[in-house]
This record gives C-alpha cells, structure tokens and sequence, in this order.
C-alpha cells in the first residue's frame, strides 16, 4: 500500500469517528431513552408478575377462608363476595360458587355459574367441560333426557377430557329409557376402554350386573 493510500484511509475513519460522534452529540438521547425502555420494560414485567402472584395468593386465602364455614349457604355467600381479578381465577372461583350454591339447594343459581363458564371460549376445554357436566347433572330432574342426551354425546366424543364418564351417563339415560341393552352396550365398551379408572370401571361392572348382562363383551359368533 501506498504512502499515499495509507493518508486516504487515516483520514476516511477520522472522518468517520467525527460523524459519529456528532451523531452521537445529536441524537445520543435516543440511546439513552432505549436503555431506560429496556431497563423499565423489565422492572415492570418483575412488578407485574409480583402483582399477579399476590393478588393470586389473596383470592386463595379468601377462598379458603370462605369455605372454612360448615354451613352450605353461609359458604356460598361468603364466595359470592369475591372477586377475582383473572379470567383463570374467576373461572375456579365459579365453580367454587357452584358447589356451595348447589349444597344450598339453589341448583339455578349454581346451573347458571356453570353455564357461564361453559360459554367462555378463552378458558381450557377441561374447564368448559367439567362446568358442563356439573350443570348436566344438577339438571336431571328438571332437563329431558333428549336434551341431557345431546350435551352428553358432545362431551362423549373421542378424545374429550370427560368422554367415558359422559358414555355413563349416556348408559344412564338408556337405562331411563328402557333402552337396556344399549346401557349395557355403552357400559362394556367403558371397560374395555384403555383409558378407564378403576372406579368407574367398577360402578360400570356394577350396573351390568345389576341389569342382568355379561361383563364380557359377547361377539357375534358366540350370540
């Protein structure tokens, strides 16, 4: 290289330093209000997290103080004066309400909290369906079997978090209908089902009997 080409490229960066430095001289306050972005955007993420696991920690203590109380009714208003600041929070706290309003005898007060979980659409599919349920069965007595067959046979469907209890109460409601050999049908299937418990399992084998089937399913060639 050159002693002239070396002269070029001195001057080039020191060119280049005194662009940058008044640059930096200009427009340096925008480096700084990015730090201090970064660096609250940070302190107030930790602050909102703080917030949310003490208000979180609150509404369980009010929960649980709340049903302290041996007295069905007195639970449900003491859990009817909660409020909870989160969609997953208001969510138990419902169903919560629920159970204590359904233990005092006001089955549409507890139909209607469980139906307003039910419909939240942003809340997990377990959620939407144990609310289901539970409405489902404070609703035996006063929802036709028609209509508790529909619910049910959605709940049932392949995969459901809630499938094979919701084929028990279809076999229940065969059962209601006189359809006995459809009950004992759905029955046997939940217990050859992989994924059954050993409760159901048992009140399913239970049933069979009781209704004068086979615990083993008989193939066609036997019958």
């Amino acid at each position: 290289m050159s002693d002239t080409d070396s002269f070029i490229d001195e001057v080039t960066e020191e060119v280049r330093r005194d662009r940058l430095f008044q640059m930096l001289k200009r427009y340096g306050w925008i480096g700084g209000i990015a730090v201090v972005l970064i660096v609250g955007g940070a302190a107030l993420r930790e602050y909102n997290r703080a917030q949310t696991e003490a208000a979180s920690q609150a509404l369980g203590d009010q929960m649980i103080a709340a049903l302290d109380s041996d007295d069905s009714a007195a639970r449900a208003t003491a859990l009817d004066a909660i409020t909870a600041e989160t969609a997953g929070g208001d969510t138990v706290l419902k169903l919560l309400q629920a159970g204590a309003l359904a233990d005092a005898g006001d089955r549409a007060a507890a139909v209607e909290r469980l139906n307003a979980v039910a419909r939240n659409g942003e809340m997990p599919l377990i959620y939407r369906h144990i609310a289901t349920f539970k409405a489902l069965g404070l609703q035996q007595e006063s929802l036709p079997a028609a209509d508790r067959r529909i619910q049910f046979e959605a709940l049932a469907q392949p995969g459901a978090p809630l499938a094979l209890l919701a084929q028990e109460q279809l076999a229940l409601i065969d059962i209601e209908e006189d359809n006995t050999d459809a009950a004992i049908s759905r029955l046997q299937e939940i217990i050859a089902s992989a994924g059954v418990t050993s409760d159901l399992k048992d009140r399913a084998s239970q049933v069979i009997v009781a209704l004068g089937g086979a615990l083993e399913p008989v193939s066609a060639t036997e019958g």
